[in-house]
């Protein structure tokens, strides 16, 4: 029988490793506790998330969130600075994900090894008066430094990327794998659940109902004119006036302006956006274990229309995007939209290829 002290230290250990594993060079001539075993007592089966930006204003929430889904067991975030206290303040929740913490470049592979999903969140925010394109010029790097390290160590995660301005930061993400030789379409996904999650609140309150009652597609892109509801597709069907379209598309284009100058140089829509890509991300875990029927929107590499990358509907399977559905029935004002969408996409996606390809 083992001595008290020796139980006690070495359950210590366990739970000491959850939050500061231990690299392969320490781990030589150690008690033998590897990362393998490193599991909470009672850590529930399922898969394994990493978070790149963990520690940001979309990161942190977004963590939380995705320790409270039931079908994560292991969630690695990352960051450059402060993510061992994100780590360990997340840790403490009574959920069934192990939560680890990795700090810097240096730990960005080990963050990556053997994931199943990441999410990259990484990047500066918008601020009063900035575009999104004004963003590019910091994520572009960031983006194209983190899908160097997806390429080595994951290349079979699905990537679900946030990180501004999304119309060109997929395209970076595209080439940086392609020249890695591990480009794979499928599991590329632009995040654009924010455009759906609002266009859902903004109808329903124009409707009376539900939010949860309501799905608006909302295809193109994820930036101003590029984002363009469907409101002729609303479900359940209804019709609006002409003022009511005008007003509902531009207050959907428009949300995340909405927020930033709400906030006032406090930040921008960090809490909605946590919230769209819990929802995004829980939809793609669904897929992955193969549940049937999984549709929601998506900037992908896609057919639908002459350009490489285009948001619409999609469904997820266990290999990613299984099905990419054709845009429907658009009436005129959806189809002068369309023209729109597409003459701003070509210029981001051109921009974030030039990026990489330089």
């Amino acid at each position: 029988m083992q001595p008290i002290n020796s139980v006690v230290s070495q359950r210590i250990a366990t739970i000491s490793a959850h939050l500061n594993p231990p690299n392969d060079s320490q781990m030589e001539g150690s008690s033998g506790l590897g990362r393998a075993n490193c599991r909470a007592k009672g850590g529930s089966a399922g898969f394994k998330v990493a978070i790149l930006g963990a520690a940001g204003g979309i990161g942190q929430p977004l963590a939380m969130l995705m320790k409270m889904n039931p079908l994560v067991s292991v969630l690695h975030l990352y960051d450059v600075v402060n993510t061992p206290g994100v780590a360990a303040d997340i840790s403490h929740m009574d959920t069934g994900a192990v939560v680890r913490g990795f700090l810097g470049q240096k730990q960005l592979e080990e963050a990556l090894t053997g994931m199943d999903l990441v999410i990259i969140p990484a990047g500066v925010p918008r601020k009063p008066g900035m575009t999104r394109d004004d963003l590019f010029n910091i994520n572009a790097g960031i983006v194209k430094t983190l899908c160097e390290g997806i390429a080595r160590c994951c290349p079979k995660a699905i990537v679900n990327l946030i990180s501004n301005p999304v119309n060109s930061t997929v395209p970076i993400a595209a080439e940086v794998f392609k020249k890695a030789g591990t480009f794979d379409p499928k599991r590329l996904l632009g995040v654009t659940m924010l455009d759906v999650v609002r266009a859902n609140t903004f109808v329903a309150e124009a409707l009376g109902l539900d939010p949860r009652e309501v799905d608006v597609p909302v295809v193109g892109g994820h930036a101003g004119v590029t984002i363009l509801p469907l409101l002729s597709q609303v479900k359940p069907p209804c019709s609006f006036t002409q003022k009511e379209i005008d007003y509902l598309t531009d207050r959907i284009q428009n949300g995340g302006t909405e927020v930033v100058e709400a906030k006032a140089g406090a930040g921008s829509a960090t809490l909605s956006m946590a919230y769209a890509a819990v929802k995004f991300a829980d939809a793609c875990l669904r897929g992955l274990r193969g549940d049937a029927g999984v549709v929601e929107c998506a900037f992908v590499a896609s057919h639908v229309t002459e350009l490489p990358f285009f948001a619409s509907k999609v469904r997820l399977g266990r290999f990613g995007v299984e099905e990419i559905y054709p845009l429907g029935p658009l009436n005129e004002y959806e189809r002068v939209g369309l023209e729109k969408a597409k003459k701003e996409l070509t210029v981001s996606i051109e921009k974030g290829v030039s990026f990489v390809r330089k």
